[in-house]
């Protein structure tokens, strides 16, 4: 064989995400490779396969004769495995169009033939639309040239030239093409296009770029052609996973993509992919980080969310986690995206009426009841569901169904952190006392007295846990206070920004907690003497003070943040109403 021959091998392209795994997935040839011919380019390609072979680890001296072919190359070594092959075939891969980026001329060249082979292409559909061997060649052609087009993801400062041109116009029309083949190499390109670090690498091709996707509605045309493509067929499961990551690359690049998405169909989509009978694969978990993504900031997708009973939706793929703990990390990854979702979801007061009439609380309940890795979950999702004004019906309801038993043994006892990578104690103790706290501030008539009985029971037992809990993080508090104290004031920022950057501080380092503990001591201390002679009698057993339980609830007070102003002032005044009493 001669050098001819050798040059003119092209290995095979390593198989695309999510099916890289696969063992009976065969990887497909890569069409249209940019680059001539010339003894330059001939000199490099021997290059990069010596190169390859030493990045293989392939320890021994290849022959430089030119007879020598790429199949002898392999067999000189028996011990050379089957990754170390892959590893040249990759290497030299990747390296083929280097030295050879596209530039302006070289773009408008590309997408003349490019125009005029999606023209052949419609043209050949036309004519000889009942025999599709005839127009097949066309359809290769087009796809080639595609392919061919992803050079341009490498040189972002030429974006504002494929638009002005009506290259990506041209493009996104091709996302309704009958052949899916070509809808998702649009879509494969598209990826590569938005990438975020290729578009941190232009500003003025990123803003043109994201310009004219918006014009175009970008999303609506993504969500039409999902609704298309078969999930059985790998080729177009891989064009799923890809379209998820175009939207995930538009949203960390521009927050209004966030609504857009939902607007345009993608919310509900997303739902009733969730919603299918299908086996758990990894689509499926990109589909509960997209939800996510549209639901945690934007109050207007959690409102679209609860109109099209996504509230549902959420708690029936939850459902099967009651019993059943996830087979796999990226399983179990699903679920905790499953319960975010529905944590942002209850955000909105609507989705919590929804939530209560669609029996979460009962879930939730049985959750925290089995012990199975769902329980963390859950108790995240009753912190939410019962907070402030808005979750007093929750609260109610679930004292009426004997949510009590489950929530104080959870309190009494905090469950070890085990294999699973279940909550820290920390968590765990966060939201147990924020539910407890919920309960106590939004229950009323007997479910408020069914509340405080359990204060005053086994001899005060949960008394004196709110005790070692209020100890407990107050000594975490007062290591954070000292540590702000020691630390050098940052010129840079006002005063007023470094007083809410260390009371965040303050907050995640055990505050937070703090001041739920304190505030059920309050709330119980104020309505039973003997409660209250009892948190005094452990105070001065353990040289505490009343008067900083009474300072961190002041500041509580002063410090509940922006929301409903009538609300507010109402609790700032029922907080130092009881402090006052204490």
């Amino acid at each position: 064989m001669d050098i001819g021959e050798l040059l003119a091998f092209k290995p095979e392209q390593t198989p695309k995400r999510p099916h890289e795994d696969d063992e009976d997935y065969e990887p497909e040839t890569t069409a249209g490779k940019r680059g001539g011919g010339g003894g330059d380019e001939k000199k490099k390609r021997m290059r990069r396969i010596a190169e390859a072979k030493e990045t293989a680890n392939y320890g021994k001296q290849a022959s430089s004769s030119s007879s020598t072919t790429v199949s002898n190359v392999f067999e000189l070594d028996p011990e050379l495995t089957e990754e170390e092959r892959l590893n040249i075939m990759r290497y030299v891969e990747n390296e083929e169009t280097d030295g050879d980026v596209l530039d302006e001329q070289g773009l408008k060249k590309l997408i003349l033939v490019f125009e005029k082979r999606n023209l052949k292409n419609q043209e050949m559909r036309i004519k000889f639309a009942d025999s599709p061997e005839k127009f097949m060649d066309s359809e290769l052609e087009l796809h080639t040239v595609i392919q061919e087009l992803k050079g341009v993801a490498t040189v972002p400062d030429l974006y504002p030239l494929l638009v002005e041109l009506h290259g990506l116009h041209s493009l996104l029309e091709l996302l309704a093409h009958q052949n899916t083949d070509i809808a998702v190499a649009v879509v494969d390109l598209l990826q590569e296009v938005t990438d975020v670090d290729i578009l941190g690498e232009s500003q003025e091709g990123a803003q043109a770029l994201i310009e004219a996707l918006r014009k175009e509605q970008i999303c609506a045309l993504l969500v039409q052609n999902l609704e298309r493509l078969n999930e059985q067929v790998k080729e177009e499961a891989d064009g799923v996973h890809n379209t998820l990551a175009i939207v995930e690359n538009l949203t960390e690049i521009d927050g209004e993509f966030v609504r857009e998405a939902a607007e345009q169909g993608l919310l509900a989509w997303l739902l009733k992919r969730l919603k299918g009978k299908t086996p758990f694969d990894p689509n499926k978990l990109y589909c509960s980080e997209i939800l996510s993504i549209l639901i945690q900031t934007e109050n207007d997708n959690r409102l679209l969310l609860g109109s099209i009973d996504g509230v549902d939706v959420l708690l029936q793929q939850l459902a099967v986690y009651k019993r059943h703990d996830p087979a796999s990390n990226e399983e179990q990854e699903y679920m905790q995206n499953l319960f975010n979702c529905l944590c942002s979801a209850l955000m909105a007061k609507e989705n919590r009426d929804r939530f209560l009439n669609g029996e979460g609380l009962q879930l939730m309940n049985l959750m925290l009841r089995e012990k199975k890795m769902s329980r963390n979950g859950s108790l995240k999702v009753l912190d939410h569901a019962m907070a402030g004004q808005d979750g007093r019906d929750n609260c109610n309801k679930f004292v009426e169904i004997l949510g009590l038993r489950t929530i104080f043994p959870l309190f009494m006892k905090t469950p070890k952190r085990n294999k699973l990578r279940l909550l820290s104690a920390d968590e765990h103790e966060e939201h147990v006392s924020s539910v407890i706290a919920s309960m106590l501030r939004n229950c009323k008539g007997t479910h408020r007295q069914r509340m405080l009985s359990k204060f005053s029971e086994n001899d005060h037992e949960k008394v004196d846990r709110l005790l070692e809990l209020h100890l407990k993080y107050l000594a975490k508090v007062e290591a954070i206070d000292k540590e702000i104290d020691q630390q050098p004031r940052d010129p840079s920022i006002d005063e007023d920004e470094e007083a809410e950057n260390n009371y965040i501080k303050r907050l995640t380092g055990g505050l937070f907690t703090l001041q739920r503990i304190d505030y059920i001591l309050l709330e119980v201390s104020s309505t039973s003497e003997t409660v209250k002679q009892r948190v005094l009698q452990i105070l001065n057993l353990r040289g505490a003070s009343m008067k900083t339980i009474r300072s961190i609830m002041r500041e509580y007070a002063g410090n509940l943040g922006d929301g409903d102003t009538d609300w507010r002032q109402q609790e700032q005044t029922h907080i130092l109403s009881l402090v006052d009493r204490f």
